[in-house]
């Protein structure tokens, strides 16, 4: 069971709320982790909580806002600690 995912989202997903999109439905959907933006003008986010919410928001993440346009996206799971709320992270 996977309990925790790293996903990097890549497309037009910087400067059209990307970020404010997945706390928001991270935090609906009872999820713990955190989002930022990179250098390289994809999304990062780390999701933690019950698999089918994790799913349901990996799923969301390939549409995202109606402003984004999501051309891939990369999972991994997630080994180091989560604590907390689902949080918006500096960029990296």
């Amino acid at each position: 069971m996977i309990n925790a995912i790293r996903v990097l989202i890549h497309g037009r997903v910087q400067g059209v709320g990307y970020r404010a999109w997945v706390v928001e439905s991270a935090t609906h959907l009872g999820l713990s982790g955190w989002v930022r933006n990179r250098n390289d003008g994809s999304v990062e986010a780390v999701f933690k909580g019950e698999e089918t919410m994790i799913e349901e928001m990996f799923e969301a993440c390939k549409t995202g806002p109606a402003a984004s346009h999501v051309e891939r996206i990369e999972s991994f799971t997630w080994k180091e600690e989560v604590e907390g709320l689902f949080m918006a992270k500096p960029n990296a």
